[in-house]
């Protein structure tokens, strides 16, 4: 994490500040000979102005009374002019830029005020324009003040909102991860176990028909190691945050043989007219993959059928066979499973249903359950938009 960049480090401008303040001064006193000669009080008095700006960010409130009094002090004793002036200069915008603002005012008006009661013991015109100068730029130093504090401030917020963003991104990536382990390990461990109990259950009756069985159990457990492994190794600490691409429209009929391996017969109905971007494909997948791994661990459904169309085209709006209501630009995709099990039967949602439904949400979509007379409808509708949208590639059509 790379660090804030805040400005010369104190004890630099200490010392600069110190050894402008009295080197500056003693070749301007030189040329001042009716002015009080400098002592060691008046290096004192201009060391202390610097060395009261060691206290910028610890003390800023101890810091700008202690420079007005070091300044004010060295002028009313009578040593010579000279950048005396810069010490206190710095700690007005300091105090400023740290937000103290009643406070800063407060010097700034002691500061004039003792500027106009010196022209007014002088009396000539030259030391009013002198304390009107004066009082300017004291106002000026504060501004300048305020103008580094609004700024520190707009980089603060900017920060804040970056470092928000970027924890949001993360935690929907991790929340996106723990769906994907869950669908990927609900469904292979679905199959599995189906798979093993019927070649548990042949084991006595027809020991031929052990091997397609247990091939099945070979190959759906590969597959979940493998999609694991990938899943898993992002969470390395040298993996990039953005996962690499998952499970698309192209591999649902995969998913089909899979559930019809576990004895469900399926039915797979793809019509899709328009190119899907990859989330929406990888969303699609998993809200299928969860659906049906419910029905085979949950329903006790024999037949189960996947139809997942899209209305509109984007860029027709409702030119072009789109249906009434589609917005200029948009199309709906819709995913349905029906099956003909017994239902939810009132069991609360769990992980896989809720991982669902924030699928279809994160792509500003809805999901729903719906009961039907004989088995259950999960149906997902999501937008999808795009612009030059060529047809998805068909899939596996009423088998």
């Amino acid at each position: 994490m790379h660090r804030r960049f805040r400005g010369p480090p104190t004890a630099f401008i200490v010392i600069a500040v110190a050894a402008i303040q009295v080197v500056g001064t003693v070749f301007a006193a030189a040329r001042q000979p009716d002015h009080r000669p400098l002592d060691l009080l008046a290096a004192a008095l201009l060391l202390m102005g610097p060395a009261a700006l060691a206290l910028r960010r610890r003390a800023p409130l101890v810091m700008l009374p202690v420079a007005v009094a070091a300044t004010g002090t060295y002028l009313a004793l009578g040593y010579a002019w000279g950048p005396v002036f810069l010490s206190l200069a710095l700690a007005i915008v300091f105090a400023a830029a740290a937000g103290k603002r009643w406070q800063t005012w407060l010097a700034v008006g002691v500061c004039a005020g003792a500027l106009l009661l010196a022209s007014l013991r002088s009396g000539d015109e030259p030391s009013f324009i002198r304390a009107f100068a004066g009082t300017s730029w004291l106002v000026i130093l504060v501004l300048i003040g305020e103008g580094a504090r609004l700024r520190h401030e707009r980089v603060a917020v900017r920060r804040r909102q970056h470092e928000a963003r970027e924890q949001a991104a993360r935690d929907e990536y991790r929340l996106t991860l723990a769906r994907d382990i869950h669908d990927v390990v609900a469904h292979s461990l679905s199959m599995i176990n189906v798979q093993a109990a019927v070649a548990l259950h042949l084991g006595s009756s027809d020991p031929e028909k052990y091997r397609p069985a247990l091939e099945t159990i070979k190959v759906a457990s590969k597959e979940s190691l493998d999609e694991i492994r990938q899943l898993l190794g992002v969470l390395r600490d040298d993996a990039p945050l953005t996962p690499a691409a998952g499970p698309g429209l192209a591999r649902l009929p995969e998913l089909a043989e899979n559930a019809r391996r576990a004895g469900l017969e399926v039915q797979l109905d793809v019509n899709v007219s328009v190119q899907l971007p990859e989330n929406v494909q990888q969303a699609v997948f998993r809200i299928v993959q969860e659906a049906l791994t419910n029905v085979v661990r949950h329903a006790g459904a024999q037949r189960a059928a996947v139809v997942i169309e899209s209305v509109g085209t984007p860029g027709t709006g409702s030119r072009g066979g789109s249906s009434p209501g589609s917005g200029e630009g948009a199309a709906t995709l819709s995913v349905t499973i029906d099956d003909d099990g017994a239902g939810a039967a009132g069991a609360p949602e769990g992980n896989g249903v809720t991982g669902m439904r924030e699928r279809a949400a994160g792509l500003g979509g809805t999901l729903e359950l719906v009961p039907l007379l004989q088995g259950w409808r999960v149906r997902a509708v999501v937008p999808v938009t795009g612009r030059g949208a060529s047809p998805a590639p068909a899939g596996e059509q009423s088998r």
